[in-house]
């Protein structure tokens, strides 16, 4: 089983940066694409960001430009780096990974972690 640990959500002004990061971990599984979905009340989960193991990004297209999505993939982690935030941008944050363990495709996510962009 893998499994995903994410963090770095938080509170932030409007303006301002965050970092979030998404590792992980487990045994015998290749992994594939990383990336970040969002989910604001009342509106349907949308892809923010995603990037392949040979570094080929997506973008949704309101993040594009100030937010910037890598990976390590000797750690199996992708990060966020999220900058010029928006108040639209508050939301839940999801991992989203897609691995490959014992020869079967999986997509897991993680639990979420809370952005809010506020004064």
């Amino acid at each position: 089983q893998v499994q995903l640990v994410e963090s770095g959500g938080g509170l932030v002004q409007p303006g301002g940066s965050l970092r979030l990061s998404c590792a992980a971990s487990g045994s015998s599984f290749s992994m594939h694409t990383m990336g970040w979905y969002r989910q604001a009340p009342g509106k349907q989960r949308e892809l923010v960001a995603n990037i392949s193991s040979e570094g080929s990004i997506n973008y949704g297209d309101s993040v594009k430009g100030r937010f910037t999505v890598s990976r390590d993939n000797a750690k199996n982690t992708v990060y966020l780096q999220m900058d010029s935030l928006k108040r639209e941008d508050t939301a839940v944050y999801y991992c989203k990974a897609n691995y490959r363990r014992f020869n079967v495709l999986y997509n897991h996510w993680g639990q979420g972690t809370q952005v809010t962009v506020s004064s």
